[in-house]
């Protein structure tokens, strides 16, 4: 079984992210300039602070996620999971659960507990993603975590 490796991104790693994202929607030259636009701390989402992150996760050297989160004030949140993304034959295998842990200790290391993510209300397996990972419901379109830090430790 290949050993799954978290690590931060760095930009030359925005092409791999860029591939990955595409398959949801847009295109390659919109999310490397989106993302590497984030990474470098010129793409402000909405009430978004710093400092922010991108991790990603790979198996045997081969890219199977990646996860971005910043701090923030929207919502009276700390911070914002921005994206969470894992390869379509990696899903329901640990890796979004993995990042999401490594995601919330970098929010513990920053004092961070109130997390927010936006999810389509039409997402159903991402709804049910955070909900099993302790998420409630702000609005239609937004989940909350009261304590995100409770998720940090690796899993049993």
């Amino acid at each position: 079984m290949p050993t799954l490796v978290c690590r931060e991104a760095n930009l030359a790693d925005v092409g791999d992210l860029a591939r990955m994202r595409v398959a949801e929607w847009g295109t390659e030259l919109y999310w490397q300039e989106r993302i590497s636009r984030y990474m470098r701390g010129e793409l402000h989402p909405q009430q978004a602070l710093v400092p922010r992150v991108v991790l990603l996760a790979s198996e045997d050297g081969v890219l199977v996620g990646f996860i971005a989160g910043h701090l923030t004030r929207r919502f009276g949140c700390d911070g914002e999971l921005e994206w969470l993304n894992v390869v379509p034959q990696r899903r329901r295998a640990g890796v979004a659960s993995e990042l999401l842990r490594a995601l919330a200790r970098w929010f513990e290391g920053r004092q961070a507990q109130r997390i927010c993510v936006d999810v389509d209300p039409q997402n159903v397996a991402a709804r049910a993603f955070y909900r099993q990972h302790g998420a409630e419901e702000l609005n239609p379109h937004w989940f909350v975590w009261r304590d995100i830090t409770t998720l940090a430790q690796p899993a049993a």
